[in-house]
């Protein structure tokens, strides 16, 4: 189980690394999920000791959150100043983002669609 944690950690640890070293325009802990990845495909026995801690991680997810909403409580006099229009900008970017990814869906799907059909 300690090997699958400091696998996790160490991939994490690699890909924020990278991202630091090189200035890829991909967030660190993407790099490392790249990492793991790879780590996976080329040693498979590892997968069922990180099946065992992700699955533990997974069912502790709501803890996880704890220090973000300790941090929201801490930051009441902003919230209270500034949470009308969070709430507004936040509600406005999830609808824009599911609108582009639907009609990119579709732009998509009629290009394969086309290309199926090409002789």
């Amino acid at each position: 189980m300690l090997r699958a944690i400091f696998l996790l950690l160490a991939c994490q640890l690699a890909g924020e690394g990278i991202h630091r070293l090189s200035g890829i325009a991909l967030p660190g802990a993407v790099i490392g999920m790249v990492l793991l990845l790879c780590w996976l495909a080329l040693f498979p026995r590892e997968r069922p000791g990180l099946g065992a801690v992700t699955a533990w991680l997974t069912a502790h997810l709501a803890v996880m959150f704890v220090p973000a909403a300790v941090g929201l409580v801490d930051e009441g006099a902003v919230l209270s100043r500034y949470g009308v229009s969070l709430v507004i900008a936040t509600t406005l970017s999830t609808v824009l983002t599911l609108v582009v990814t639907a009609l990119v869906f579709r732009w998509a799907l009629r290009r394969v669609a086309s290309e199926s059909e090409a002789p």
